[in-house]
């Protein structure tokens, strides 16, 4: 393991633990270029038994998840840091008291970007002309009749499922392409900013009538016992023909066979699917789904990379830093999930 210490002017110098590997690309960010002073141990591939074996060392945890085992182990630790929003790798009950939990966002611009990536290449045919091209054909309306016509997205209607930092990113960008913007929240009654035009926001007991009029239909949610299979059969039902799917928020928010019979049936216009359900899948296929989304023509397919980006991860960066500084000089952290018992 590497380590990189100097004098800190926050305080006593904490040890900190860094186990997710994206965020170790960032190590400059993390330590201020090595001028915070912490000690830093980047510890990310490492054996199972060494990462144990440092915990009880260690004042701070850097991690994307981690087991009940390092919760064990890392019984004095002061702050456990995820590396983004979801905190569903974290087993909570397994902390001890005095451990804080915090997490970090700044995902949701790159993440409105993706889905506005997908919905144009959706509706413009473009994954499925690209591999026509590709394969020596040239295929569009003038060449073959039976091609349908590409849609522009201005005056189509965006139906958000959820409405947090994805979702208000993901309206802002559709309205400035003439979209309108629906959207279902647990709070309906919370304050919209001033800059985010919605056409209707209501609870999750509207969400029939924003399936049923949106052309494009964002899922956002996060994944609560809740949200788990709120869009099944049903609500693929209750869709448009034309209607197109994106889900950048859990797999298993949404029922995989219900998703699949839509798409593979025509039920539904497309979908783009960057989240998946952790299935093993048959043998030799990457894609982690019991279904082969591979054959279809009308799915966009990434590996869960929608939040990928440089922007994303050195903000992310920088937020870990100063909560280690806040941490070591006693001010309150930011993003707090959990609070260390006192």
């Amino acid at each position: 393991m590497s380590a990189t210490t100097n004098a800190t002017p926050d305080g006593p110098a904490l040890r900190v633990l860094v186990t997710d590997e994206i965020i170790s690309r960032f190590e400059p960010e993390l330590t201020s270029g090595g001028r915070n002073g912490h000690l830093w141990t980047m510890a990310a591939g490492k054996p199972d038994a060494e990462i144990l074996a440092a915990l009880p060392e260690s004042d701070v945890l850097v991690c994307s998840g981690m087991s009940t085992a390092m919760a064990e182990a890392g019984a004095g630790l002061r702050l456990v840091h995820v590396t983004g929003a979801g905190c569903d790798g974290i087993p909570f009950d397994s902390l001890a008291p005095g451990v804080a939990v915090a997490n970090t966002s700044h995902h949701g611009r790159s993440v409105a970007e993706h889905v506005l990536m997908c919905m144009m290449m959706l509706s413009r045919r473009v994954q499925s002309a690209d591999r026509e091209l590709r394969s020596g054909l040239w295929r569009t309306v003038r060449t073959d009749p039976r091609l349908d016509f590409g849609a522009t997205l201005e005056g189509r209607t965006v139906g958000l499922i959820g409405f947090g930092e994805i979702g208000l990113r993901t309206a802002r960008l559709v309205s400035a392409m003439g979209m309108r913007v629906r959207a279902v929240r647990r709070n309906p009654a919370a304050a919209v900013p001033d800059d985010v035009e919605l056409d209707q926001v209501g609870g999750v007991d509207e969400l029939p009538l924003l399936l049923a009029e949106s052309d494009v239909v964002v899922v956002t949610a996060p994944l609560t016992e809740e949200t788990r299979g709120l869009l099944g059969a049903e609500a693929f039902e209750a869709m448009k023909p034309g209607a197109i799917l994106v889900n950048v928020a859990r797999g298993p928010v949404v029922d995989e066979e219900a998703v699949f019979t839509a798409l593979s049936s025509g039920a539904i216009a497309g979908a783009a699917l960057d989240v998946w359900w952790d299935a093993a899948g048959e043998p030799g296929r990457a894609i982690p789904s019991r279904f082969p989304f591979e054959q279809l023509d009308n799915v966009v397919l990434t590996p869960h990379h929608s939040g990928h980006t440089r922007n994303t991860f050195e903000a992310r960066a920088r937020d870990i830093a100063g909560n280690v500084g806040r941490l070591a000089s006693g001010r309150p952290l930011t993003n707090q999930v959990r609070p260390a018992a006192r």
